[in-house]
């Protein structure tokens, strides 16, 4: 990759969107209830289209409002129902709710609870509840909300919001978070705002979202590509008409958010019996991304790249029978609205040749010619083939540390008796149809030769060095690929191909 440039301020970042948030919560008479959109830890979209940005910078922002703030985690129990995933991770939505708060605790952050949302005794829901209870999380259990989202006076009554368990707090924030969207945020936090108002306390509500940023144009690569990232769930950007009919000013929001405003609108106007003191969904924001940018140009490049990722990603989920043809359709719409083509990423005609010249060398495996591409921090593309002894992914990380250790071409890192013992294993125990070596098995080899070579230690000493560089690869990496490649943080592509015939290689 060319060396990136740094577009993104997060110091700069932190101090504007903490004193936004704190001022918001002073309006509101020192209870604000702030809806979390996004993701909480790791956001490495944010991360990729915003070069600089701390790809956990909303811990650091929670760890500056501690003393102030409550954290309540939300999950929606038909996600728990049907093991939605997270795909960034390939966990699912009740594993990622369990890593998130091992993950708060970590950075000293403890939660006010779990609010399990339209729950109705589902058996997994159930049992999810059941084993954060025994862990000592106390959870919460919110059913649907009667009559939503028309019928207001159900909606703001004992029978809709009056039906839900209250959740004490006595901090003067409560941040509302959750594994992904449609968590039941939002409706958790109207259902406090009602429970405090029945108690006597004045209460207020917000929103924090990084995506779409407000204050940019609505066709800037930045809002684009987050269009890109929702393409499976058919979110879109727009002008934001509440707002700019309110204020004159222009300003960017996305399409559910300005769907439900009439609604959410009426809600806290019948719950405070007064006219709501937001006038647009833009208002309801206390978004400052945009306060962190400072190299424009370097957060459009960025982005556009971002857009090429997430075409490979939807073929790829296409071709898998994860998402609809429309999905991928639409992430094409995206990228030729911005001039944007697949081979833009340098790495794709790198690994196409590679996998051409695994054929033309005759040094694929069962037939199938793979290549794969990574590019170094400094601009340099490193290429790796698949062979009957190795994957394309494994090739390529082995030749990769090898540039990076500066380590000659002739020299192994691998031992040919630990490679003969691990075929051995697969292919004589285990029962597998090829011997070849994934990224996953390959790491293990490495680790028992670097007891005894040096040069093997040196290059496993460069692992970390992958942190953040682009693969790409002509075929979808097969799940011990897939793993590998993840642990190194690698932004990874690839052809919506499979490496193998065999249906159970991609179950």
């Amino acid at each position: 990759m060319t060396p990136s440039r740094v577009g993104f301020d997060n110091e700069r970042y932190l101090r504007e969107q903490t004193a936004a948030i704190l001022e918001r919560v002073r309006r509101f008479e020192n209870r604000l209830y702030l809806e979390f959109g996004g993701k909480l830890l790791f956001d490495y979209h944010a991360a990729r289209v915003l070069p600089g940005y701390d790809p956990n910078i909303k811990m650091l922002l929670l760890r500056e409002l501690k003393d102030q703030a409550d954290i309540l985690l939300c999950i929606y129990a038909g996600d728990i129902e049907r093991r939605k995933v997270r795909a960034d991770f390939g966990i699912t939505y009740d594993v990622d709710a369990l890593k998130m708060i091992d993950d708060l605790a970590e950075w000293g952050l403890d939660i006010l609870g779990v609010v399990i949302t339209r729950f109705d005794n589902q058996p997994a829901a159930t049992i999810f509840k059941n084993k954060l209870e025994r862990r000592g999380v106390r959870v919460f259990t919110h059913a649907f909300t009667k009559g939503y989202p028309t019928d207001v006076d159900t909606i703001v009554s004992e029978q809709g919001y009056g039906v839900n368990e209250y959740i004490p707090s006595d901090k003067s924030l409560v941040i509302v978070t959750g594994p992904g969207p449609g968590s039941g945020k939002l409706a958790t936090c109207l259902s406090q705002l009602y429970h405090d108002r029945m108690r006597g306390r004045a209460s207020g509500y917000a929103k924090f979202e990084t995506f779409p940023i407000w204050n940019l144009p609505l066709k800037h690569p930045v809002n684009i590509a987050y269009e890109a990232a929702t393409a499976d769930i058919g979110d879109f950007n727009m002008v934001d008409p509440f707002h700019l009919e309110a204020t004159g000013q222009a300003a960017v929001n996305y399409n559910r958010d300005v769907e439900v405003f009439p609604v959410l609108k009426r809600i806290v106007e019948k719950i405070t019996g007064s006219a709501a003191i937001y006038r647009s969904p833009t208002e309801m924001g206390v978004n400052c991304a945009g306060a962190g940018i400072v190299d424009d140009a370097a957060v459009q490049e960025a982005a556009r790249q971002e857009l090429v990722r997430r075409y490979f990603r939807y073929g790829c989920e296409y071709v898998m029978g994860l998402t609809g043809k429309e999905t991928v359709q639409r992430a094409e719409l995206l990228m030729s609205e911005l001039g944007v083509r697949p081979e833009d990423r340098p790495v794709v005609a790198a690994a196409r040749r590679a996998a051409v010249e695994a054929r033309e060398r005759g040094m694929g495996n069962r037939g199938i010619y793979c290549g794969a591409a990574l590019e170094l921090r400094s601009g340099a593309i490193v290429t790796g083939r698949n062979s009957t002894l190795f994957h394309a992914a494994s090739s390529l990380i082995l030749n990769t540390i090898k540039t990076l250790a500066e380590i000659p071409d002739r020299i192994h890192l691998l031992s040919p008796a630990v490679i003969e013992s691990v075929a051995n294993l697969k292919k004589s125990i285990l029962g597998a149809r090829s011997i070849s070596l994934d990224v996953s098995e390959v790491l293990i080899c490495l680790s028992i030769n670097a007891g005894s070579n040096p040069a093997a230690q040196l290059a496993l000493e460069r692992l970390k060095d992958l942190q953040g560089c682009e693969v790409h690869m002509t075929h979808m990496p097969t799940p011990g690929d897939e793993a590998g490649l993840k642990r190194f943080g690698v932004n990874l592509t690839s052809d919506p191909n499979f490496s193998s015939k065999s249906l159970m290689d991609y179950r």
